[in-house]
């Protein structure tokens, strides 16, 4: 993929986090190269729209584990906007936010799952989004690609989205098994960052 357009290339990845796996390194890694992508930045989100009292208690653990799982890695970054904030976190506020901190040239790249993206037309102020980013919809096992395909087709047509499609081999690995393993005591060794796993016992995060 050329690289001519001036200024820079910078992915916005969004999430929980809770905990930061495997899975969200391995697909944030194969969308930054694929898409040549200069650096990604990391969105643990703060107070969710569906206000889950778990993400907002830990919001700053998951912040802390979200920089550990990805010190290693010169091109991503983490950012505490979304945890600082009072109020509920919306994509475009974030969006917005950062484009404050790079040049007017720079192009934003929204990456997020393959069946968030078809439900774009429900998200919060989803017309200012869209003038501002290139989501990048990561497909996932059990997708309906020709429902997708469908309804991409549709996005782009009616708000005239820019969507692009990366097929991300499947690793199968959630932070919903994670957080159970750590309840009933197995092991959860490979499937996060070891940094991330010694916080989370120092913590005591998702004991039974």
């Amino acid at each position: 993929m050329s690289n001519a357009q001036s200024g820079k290339r910078i992915g916005i990845m969004g999430g929980s986090f809770n905990p930061i796996h495997y899975g969200h390194l391995m697909l944030a890694e194969q969308i930054r190269t694929t898409y040549e992508l200069d650096k990604i930045i990391f969105v643990p989100v703060g107070i969710a729209p569906h206000k889950d009292e778990d993400l907002v208690d830990n919001r700053f653990d998951r912040f802390n584990m979200t920089k550990l799982a990805i010190d290693s890695n010169p091109y991503f970054e983490v950012c505490d906007f979304e945890i600082k904030k009072a109020s509920v976190s919306y994509s475009i506020d974030t969006v917005l936010y950062l484009k404050k901190l790079l040049q007017p040239e720079d192009s934003l790249y929204f990456i997020t799952g393959a069946d968030a993206i078809i439900l774009l037309d429900t998200w919060a102020r989803r017309e200012d989004l869209i003038k501002h980013v290139t989501f990048v919809g990561a497909t996932r096992p059990g997708i309906d690609m020709q429902y997708f395909e469908e309804r991409i087709d549709k996005l782009k047509k009616q708000y005239g989205a820019k969507i692009e499609v990366c097929s991300i081999p499947a690793l199968a690995i959630s932070s919903t098994d994670i957080r159970e393993r750590i309840a009933a005591g197995k092991s959860i060794k490979y499937l996060i960052p070891e940094s991330v796993e010694n916080y989370i016992f120092k913590k005591g995060l998702y004991q039974a």
